[in-house]
């Protein structure tokens, strides 16, 4: 068949669709599929003939472009699967970049408005939520059951590289490359009613690469997290990359308190690696509304984590960052934030708001050096078995 979707859609419960490499639109190019009702699993990276499987070499893609802005859905892949939590789904070897769909500000770094280091390929992006600029996801959706992704790719998201919740079941994301998403990388939410299903949804979440998480906006005001420990789920995180995720490599910012002891979502976080986060997990204040930026080496005063064991800097000795797109680490590196305001009690507009009974008003500009600047999809292949034993390791071929 020549379309995902049809092969999910004539599948039974349990088959596997074995997919070879090129880009793959859905029905009709719409931009995106769906797995409904039903537990199918997806395997790219297979050669045409179907004889030989390499996710890297054979590169299978769900890349839509400007020609999909009006009928891409609410995600690229959307799975709602949740009659079965014996079942299980898994998706390996997809690699999912929305680069081409956003509208990115020009590519000009003579003009500081446009956020555009020297050397990226776009400007920042333009606001989400805003036409031609939609919230959209990579993969998203709730299921029931096993579900496994792995040996995948997550490109330049704008709402979220992955986001779903768990309505029961083990869940594994691991061996994934993360780059340049807006709000968070992934977030796991649990579904079930705490009272009676604490505990039963669990999340894996090992040796993935997770680099370049956006705030929602150019003001950077909040989001921009790599993994979020959300609630109703146990978490277990470890032997990942977390870099340069703009507000917080780990979201530890969601309170359980007001459950029973028992019934707390269980989080470990260990053997992980980090560089030029914010903060390596973010957590909420006792009081003020501050929130408290943790550093990797200070892991085991953190309550919430069960287990905390060798969170570390990412070593200097290490190679990973040479095979960061230079520009692109440079422009984060060096970013700046310039807010200018401007209130004039005599221009025309106040002089009419004043003769109305109105407040005067005065205008506000924030302009940033770089935010969620479009990541090119072939530098970030390269990000795949970076660093021996952390972050997303070179797929298993067939």
């Amino acid at each position: 068949m020549k379309d995902i979707q049809k092969a999910i859609d004539q599948a039974a419960d349990g088959d596997l669709i074995r997919i070879a490499q090129g880009n793959y639109l859905g029905t009709l190019d719409r931009g995106w599929i769906q797995i409904k009702g039903k537990y199918v699993s997806l395997e790219g990276g297979w050669n045409d003939d179907f004889t030989d499987r390499n996710p890297i070499k054979y590169i299978t893609r769900i890349q839509p472009s400007m020609e999909q802005r009006g009928t891409i859905g609410q995600g690229l892949l959307m799975i709602e699967a949740t009659s079965n939590k014996s079942a299980q789904i898994i998706v390996d070897g997809l690699f999912f970049d929305l680069g081409l769909v956003h509208e990115y500000a020009k590519a000009d770094p003579t003009d500081e408005r446009f956020g555009c280091p020297e050397g990226c390929e776009t400007g920042r992006i333009m606001p989400v939520g805003n036409p031609p600029n939609k919230t959209t996801r990579l993969i998203g959706g709730k299921m029931a059951g096993r579900l496994i992704i792995r040996n995948c790719m997550f490109l330049n998201a704008s709402f979220n590289g992955i986001i779903m919740t768990n309505m029961g079941g083990a869940w594994e994301i691991c061996n994934n490359v993360f780059v340049s998403n807006l709000y968070a990388s992934c977030e796991i939410n649990g579904g079930l009613n705490q009272d009676t299903g604490a505990h039963q949804s669990t999340v894996d979440f090992h040796h993935n690469t997770v680099l370049f998480s956006w705030p929602t906006t150019k003001e950077m005001e909040s989001m921009g997290y790599g993994y979020r420990f959300r609630n109703g789920a146990d978490h277990n995180v470890h032997h990942n990359i977390f870099g340069c995720n703009n507000y917080g490599a780990l979201d530890a910012g969601w309170d359980d308190s007001n459950l029973p002891a028992d019934k707390r979502k269980i989080c470990s976080a260990y053997d992980n690696l980090f560089f030029m986060n914010k903060g390596d997990i973010v957590m909420a204040g006792t009081s003020g509304g501050k929130w408290l930026y943790v550093p990797a080496k200070r892991f085991d005063e953190v309550e919430m984590l069960s287990k905390y064991e060798n969170n570390r800097e990412l070593p200097a000795s290490s190679s990973f960052k040479d095979l960061i797109d230079p520009a692109y680490l440079k422009g984060f590196a060096s970013l700046k934030i310039m807010t200018t305001e401007s209130y004039d009690p005599n221009s025309a507009a106040n002089l009419y708001r004043e003769a109305h009974g109105l407040n005067k008003q005065g205008t506000s500009t924030t302009r940033v050096s770089m935010f969620g600047n479009r990541y090119n999809f072939d530098k970030a292949v390269q990000l795949f078995g970076a660093e021996p034993g952390y972050g997303a390791q070179l797929p298993a071929g067939n």
